[in-house]
């Protein structure tokens, strides 16, 4: 009986030995660490992040009820319920007073309706009030992060000196905090933010028209990210910027090289939307050099990503327009229709997110013409009606180059004119001075770095080394004993240009000026001049000559000749 009653007792103080075991195990870090093994949309954390749900419920411990629902939405795989839960995490956090916690929820919400459902209005409609209550709070952290949210939407609308002012006052918050004797998750956090606030401000002094700033910032963004293995998808974001702004300086080789090699880590990280935008940039490079069927498979993977997200950006509005009067000159009629309708499609989506674009829509690619375009095409039974058209689309076509003829004359004439004054009146370029650059290029150039390069540059540019053929912006900085990032860091400050089109405009100058002044130099060929400066092609020089004269080579021998007959 004795030993009954003791083996009963041994078990009942096992029992509660365990349960304080297991209480103890579920702590609200316990319970979570069980779950934070997953990745982000992987709903088998769900069982146990409700598991934490109710422990917080039970309790009424609302802070970590938001951080429930927080993980919830985080591990979510379905939009319309990712909101459920943020909607829930809402209404936990006004119970806390906390204004941070309160601006954090709305943010978690607004990411939703932005990253998930691609609704920008609602999404924008919380990131303000998150705004509200964080500026209330004492988080600044957290405040500089709606900031930035909201700037991001601005910018996806189109309101770009809007948007880039949020941007601007990111960057001036985070920067300092890069760096210095603070916590490495610190650094990190505000790294994260730095970085992301330089691509966005990249991304709206480029849609301003502002490249020598937009490609600066992506230099800064490049130093950065080059130094530490921890920021890839910010370093590709800027690569990716690197070949868009390659391919509006017409270098395509260089911008199909920089975006392709962004994408491996863009598509890694489901970031179809800038996929969609290398993709298309990469096909516009290839139209660049003349190679139509690798810039229309391109295009066609930009569709593809639309198809599965229902997602577009104003700037891929053209690669439509160019699948159309691909496959029209194809004569396909399916393939012309069926890149129709998905024009009309991204149009519908663009108008509802878009509300300043609608105008514009309507004025470069009518809506009324694309549905008369497919009706014509559904139905080829208006032969007659056709047939009219086009003879007065003809009649007025030959109008119209007659005029064009006239006017290209005009006008080549006139860009004579404005060239000869310049070559008759030219001053050399105040030097810019070390303390006149921006900021944010001291932070990647020194003043003795600064001055090595001007006088460098300037011996370069006396003893005209630029006309050596194949000259790099690698070799260059080698020949300088200096490296790249500085080399060119420079150029962009005190050129205005970045280096490529230095090297260009140098040689162009100087031929031209020969051109001018030297009347045997008039009876070379086009390629005769190209090599005489530095330049390869027969055809890039021309354009490179087009560019910065305003005039073609040729125009401009026979307008000289014509002066000095």
């Amino acid at each position: 009986m004795l030993i009954k009653k003791y083996h009963l007792i041994s078990i009942l103080i096992f029992l509660l030995s365990f349960s304080f075991k297991m209480k103890a195990q579920n702590t609200y870090d316990d319970i979570r660490k069980k779950y934070k093994i997953y990745e982000q949309n992987d709903e088998r954390a769900l069982p146990v992040v409700r598991l934490f749900i109710s422990k917080a419920k039970k309790e009424n411990n609302y802070e970590k009820l938001v951080k429930g629902y927080e993980d919830a939405f985080y591990y979510s795989n379905d939009a319309t319920l990712k909101l459920k839960y943020a909607d829930s995490c809402i209404n936990a956090s006004l119970k806390t007073n906390d204004y941070d916690v309160i601006s954090r929820s709305y943010l978690g919400k607004g990411t939703i309706y932005y990253f998930n459902l691609k609704r920008y209005e609602p999404a924008l409609d919380q990131y303000v009030k998150a705004y509200e209550y964080s500026k209330k709070g004492n988080d600044d952290y957290q405040e500089y992060k709606v900031i930035y949210h909201m700037g991001v939407v601005k910018s996806y609308l189109g309101y770009y000196n809007e948007a880039l002012k949020h941007f601007e006052d990111c960057i001036q918050y985070f920067e300092p905090k890069t760096k210095g004797d603070l916590h490495p998750n610190t650094i990190f956090n505000n790294s994260k933010g730095y970085l992301n606030s330089l691509h966005q401000a990249t991304i709206c002094y480029r849609n301003l028209g502002n490249y020598k700033m937009a490609d600066s910032l992506v230099n800064v963004g490049l130093n950065f990210t080059s130094k530490s293995k921890e920021f890839p998808l910010e370093q590709a974001y800027f690569t990716k910027c690197k070949g868009i702004f390659e391919y509006h300086q017409k270098n395509y080789d260089d911008a199909i090289q920089n975006l392709t090699s962004a994408l491996p880590v863009l598509k890694k990280n489901n970031d179809f939307s800038w996929t969609s935008v290398a993709d298309f940039y990469i096909g516009k490079s290839y139209l660049g050099l003349g190679k139509q069927e690798q810039a229309i498979q391109q295009f066609e993977k930009v569709d593809s990503i639309f198809q599965k997200h229902k997602f577009i950006v104003p700037e891929l509005r053209e690669n439509y327009e160019l699948l159309i009067k691909y496959w029209k000159e194809k004569k396909n009629d399916k393939q012309e229709l069926h890149y129709t309708k998905n024009l009309l499609k991204a149009d519908s989506i663009l108008a509802k997110d878009f509300p300043y674009l609608s105008a514009k829509i309507h004025k470069d690619y009518d809506t009324q013409i694309l549905e008369d375009a497919k009706g014509k095409l559904e139905k080829q039974n208006y032969w007659s009606l056709g047939a009219i058209l086009l003879l007065i689309l003809a009649v007025i076509g030959l109008i119209f180059i007659a005029w064009k003829l006239y006017q290209k004359e005009k006008l080549i004439r006139k860009k004579y004119s404005e060239l000869e004054e310049r070559l008759q009146t030219h001053q050399p370029t105040p030097a810019v001075s070390y303390e006149n650059i921006p900021q944010q290029s001291k932070a990647v150039i020194s003043k003795d770095v600064f001055t090595d390069l001007a006088e460098k540059l300037k011996e370069f540019e006396d003893t005209k080394s630029f006309k050596e053929k194949g000259i790099t912006l690698p070799q260059l900085a080698e020949n300088f004993k200096t490296n790249t990032t500085y080399l060119s860091q420079y150029i962009n400050d005190v050129m205005g240009v970045n280096f490529n089109k230095y090297i260009s405009t140098l040689r162009i100058n100087y031929v031209t000026d020969l051109m001018y002044n030297d009347a045997k130099v008039l009876s070379y060929s086009v390629q005769g001049l190209a090599d005489e400066c530095g330049i390869s092609s027969r055809q890039n020089f021309s354009d490179l000559f087009l560019e910065i004269n305003g005039i073609r080579p040729t125009d401009f021998i026979k307008q000289r000749k014509k002066e000095l007959e």
